[in-house]
């Protein structure tokens, strides 16, 4: 495996702020999508809706549960970058064990390979 050296600390502590940052972002949300959800209007099995304003609400709550699905999922990405950061293995690729180009980490602060093991892993899969 190649040595590892670590990100300047300056970096290091802007990326971790920005992740911090993106976290509260994120939980808060996820607040607000709970509030705008139909289904958790307490009266809504009370009122007897109309056929359409049922298709509605149920729509209203897939699309919801359909973004807040999503935000779980960014949220995994930065708390496991937070957790790296503490460990002291951010910037370093899960495959290889190199160091990620900054320029990469600058894009998306929460890859976890190296460009050069990204494309194999799009290769294998058929992603792009």
């Amino acid at each position: 495996m190649t040595k590892v050296t670590q990100l300047p600390a300056q970096m290091m502590a802007s990326i971790k702020g920005l992740l911090t940052k993106k976290e509260k972002q994120l939980e808060k949300r996820k607040i607000a999508l709970k509030a705008e959800d139909p289904f958790t209007d307490p009266e809504r099995m009370n009122d007897n809706a109309a056929i359409d304003v049922e298709a509605a609400e149920q729509f209203g709550h897939e699309r919801i549960s359909a973004m807040n699905r999503e935000i779980d999922k960014m949220l995994i990405r930065v708390r496991k970058s937070l957790t790296r950061i503490r460990l002291g293995k951010y910037g370093v690729c899960d495959v290889c064990g190199k160091m990620i180009d900054t320029n990469r980490l600058s894009i998306d602060p929460t890859v976890q390979d190296c460009v050069s093991c990204a494309k194999k892993r799009a290769k294998t899969t058929g992603l792009k």
